[in-house]
């Protein structure tokens, strides 16, 4: 029987082990799909040589972007988005990683094209939010970053006024702000300016909707939880473990 797993801290909430062993059972798979939650990055590898017969994992908060020095291998599109969600396991226990939010996020995002304008705003700066950058801009957009703190690279939420809000369409939220239980919490923007021409994409998606999601409905905004993203891109890592 082979084992795959979701790699991550505090995952109880996961939706990879529903999704997969429900898959395994209706299509009469014998394999296993188990959460390996561990406190710190240096227990990784450990894990692998104590699991037998491991095949693949899908990797998600926080490690998207710490596994990588444990890794022999990293796809092309992984290596330029710099974060890894999954890794298959070859039979000489050789670790290669890929990134296959890229694939979902694109994919779930095209449904809602074109918008008015090609201009987003990324809330947060983990692993998702650079999967979704890549995709931005290989779709054409311009987009900038939204953080708790300045930097180079992104603004901080104080920023946001009117104008960034009318000037960019599109706002994906790549925080955990807003996911269950934490369910009253979503980013902090001003959401009073939101207009019909915008779409909020949510990369949660449990609740259904988070108040980040209510708020722009309340503005008549096109919105998108997260959950078909994350069945796009579990299916595409089940494709990469099977090749």
């Amino acid at each position: 029987m082979s084992k795959f797993g979701l790699l991550g801290k505090n995952i109880d909430y996961s939706f990879s082990k529903t999704y997969f062993s429900e898959k395994f059972e209706n299509e009469n798979l014998p394999h296993s799909y188990n959460n390996f939650d561990i406190s710190s990055i240096d227990l990784f590898p450990k894990l692998i040589l104590e699991t037998s017969n491991l095949k693949g994992l899908n990797v998600t908060i926080p490690y998207k972007e710490l596994i990588l020095p444990f890794l022999d291998d990293i796809a092309l599109e992984a290596k330029k988005i710099g974060a890894v969600n999954t890794i298959k396991i070859s039979k000489k226990n050789k670790l290669k990683g890929y990134n296959t939010d890229c694939f979902g996020f694109q994919k779930s995002l095209e449904t809602f094209l074109p918008l008015e304008k090609k201009t987003a705003l990324i809330l947060g700066t983990g692993g998702a939010s650079k999967a979704v950058a890549y995709v931005l801009k290989k779709l054409g957009f311009e987009f900038k970053f939204v953080s708790r703190t300045i930097s180079a690279i992104n603004l901080n939420y104080a920023a946001l006024n009117k104008e960034l809000i009318e000037n960019h369409l599109l706002i994906i939220n790549c925080t955990p702000l807003g996911t269950f239980p934490n369910v009253l919490d979503c980013p902090p923007i001003p959401y009073q300016f939101l207009t019909n021409k915008h779409l909020l994409f949510d990369l949660i998606y449990n609740p259904t909707e988070t108040e980040f999601l209510k708020r722009g409905r309340l503005q008549n905004t096109k919105t998108s939880n997260g959950l078909i993203m994350l069945e796009l891109q579990a299916e595409k890592a089940w494709e990469i473990w099977n090749l």
